[in-house]
């Protein structure tokens, strides 16, 4: 039994448990990481950024409303026309009635070069479309004083007209175009010192000459002396005549 001393004395160790497992202490929680702060640089740079996008929403809503105006390429083409006013040469009375005309094309094949020499070095030679009209017309201008002959009775007219006439051809430019052009080793160097606008004039030329030919023999004339007299019958048919002749003299 137990001394009454022996009872009210502290616990100097603990009992020792069989198979206990060992844990060991917890590890500390480690430290959160303070909040990092925007640098004094990065916030000028965003401040930037926003003030300048703010900037150009303004301009494109203000250029929207056209309160601004269009920031176009500094560098883009620009065309001044520093042409001098049109001068009047000459004006005249027409009398030509202007009975038909033609369409034509013709392909100019010209080439000039120099004999015994090889065209490697001289030689000039031009391959041009060309494309002009030629008007066929009636001068009334040229009437004699007997050339109309009316009877009121009859109600018959019958009218002396010349020839019908052939204008010169006339080139249009935006449908006539140069094809193809050579020109020799020595034509070249002397194309580099000095132009000459003879030799597009004369290909002009040649182009207008053969659409002249070309017309005579087209029936041109025929059809602008049937039209003629068709005018003349409507027009002398409105104001009563049943019959109205119309003559040509030979041309």
């Amino acid at each position: 039994m137990a001394q009454p001393h022996e009872l009210h004395e502290p616990t100097r160790e603990y009992p020792a448990l069989e198979d206990a497992p060992v844990v060991p202490p917890a590890a500390p929680p480690a430290p959160e990481d303070p909040p990092r702060r925007v640098g004094g640089f990065a916030r000028v740079l965003i401040f930037t950024g926003v003030v300048f996008a703010l900037i150009v929403a303004s301009c494109l809503g203000l250029r929207a409303i056209n309160v601004l105006p269009s920031f176009d390429n500094p560098f883009a083409d620009k065309t001044t026309d520093r042409s001098q006013p049109v001068l009047l040469q000459s004006m005249r009375d027409l009398s030509r009635y202007v009975a038909a005309d033609g369409t034509f094309q013709v392909i100019v094949d010209l080439q000039e070069n120099k004999d015994n020499i090889p065209d490697f070095l001289i030689n000039q030679r031009t391959l041009f479309v060309g494309s002009g009209t030629v008007e066929e017309y009636v001068d009334f201008s040229k009437l004699a004083t007997d050339a109309l002959t009316v009877d009121e009775e009859k109600k018959t007219v019958t009218i002396q007209l010349p020839a019908p006439e052939q204008g010169q051809a006339a080139l249009d430019m935006q449908r006539s175009y140069v094809v193809a052009e050579e020109r020799g080793l020595l034509n070249r160097i002397g194309d580099a010192f000095k132009s000459d606008p003879g030799k597009q004039q004369q290909v002009y030329q040649l182009a207008q000459q053969r659409i002249n030919e070309a017309a005579k023999s087209s029936g041109l004339d025929q059809r602008a002396q049937q039209n003629t007299e068709k005018m003349l019958q409507s027009l002398f048919g409105r104001l009563g005549y049943t019959t109205v002749t119309v003559q040509f003299t030979n041309p």
